[in-house]
C-alpha cells in the first residue's frame, strides 16, 4: 500500500466564484478533481484543509485586516466547492478535512499555524508512516506556500511535490 498523502489547501467556493476568488481556480479544480477521481485511489489518505472564519476574525477588511469577507463557518462561501467533495467522495481512500482561521484573533495561512490542525497532520503522517506528500490548491502564493514552508519545516525528511497543475496563485 501506498504511503502518500494527497494534501489539498482550501478548495472552498469563496476561493473560486465567491468572496475572493483566485485567477484560474476553477480551471484548476476542475482538473484536480479528475485527478482525484483516476488517482486519488493512490494515496494512503488525502487531506483537505479548509478557512473556517468566524465573523469577527481579524483577517477580514473591516476587522483591519487585508482580506474580504470570506469562508465564514458554515456559509456558503466556506463550502469545499462541489466537484472537489464529489471527486473525493467517490473513491475508497481515507478522507480527512481539517479547519484553520477558527480563532478570530489569529490568521492561519497554514493548517501546520493551527495548533488543532498541527496535531492531527502530526498524527496522520505518524501513524500512517507517510513518506511523501504531494500538495496542491488554492492561493498558491499564500495557503498553499505557507502549509508548504511548514511542512518542510516540520518533516524535512518528507519528500513534498508541489502539483502546480492543479493550484492557482492570487498574483
Amino acid at each position: 500500500m501506498s504511503n502518500k498523502l494527497l494534501l489539498i489547501v482550501d478548495p472552498q467556493i469563496d476561493f473560486i466564484c465567491g468572496s475572493l476568488p483566485v485567477p484560474g481556480a476553477e480551471k484548476k479544480m476542475v482538473a484536480l478533481a479528475e485527478y482525484v477521481r483516476d488517482k486519488g485511489r493512490d494515496y494512503a489518505m488525502i487531506v483537505v484543509t479548509c478557512d473556517a472564519h468566524p465573523p469577527l476574525h481579524c483577517s477580514f477588511k473591516e476587522n483591519g485586516g487585508e482580506w474580504p469577507l470570506h469562508c465564514v463557518v458554515a456559509s456558503k462561501g466556506a463550502a469545499i466547492w462541489a466537484p472537489i467533495i464529489e471527486s473525493l467522495l467517490e473513491i475508497p481512500t481515507d478522507l480527512t478535512i481539517l479547519h484553520k482561521g477558527t480563532d478570530h484573533t489569529k490568521e492561519e495561512y497554514s493548517i501546520f499555524q493551527s495548533e488543532e490542525g498541527a496535531k492531527s497532520m502530526k498524527g496522520i503522517i505518524e501513524n500512517l508512516e507517510i513518506d511523501s506528500v504531494d500538495i496542491c490548491g488554492l492561493a498558491g502564493d499564500v495557503c498553499v506556500a505557507n502549509t508548504l514552508a511548514d511542512l518542510r519545516s516540520s518533516y524535512p525528511s518528507i519528500p513534498v511535490r508541489v502539483m502546480k497543475e492543479f493550484t492557482a496563485y492570487l498574483s
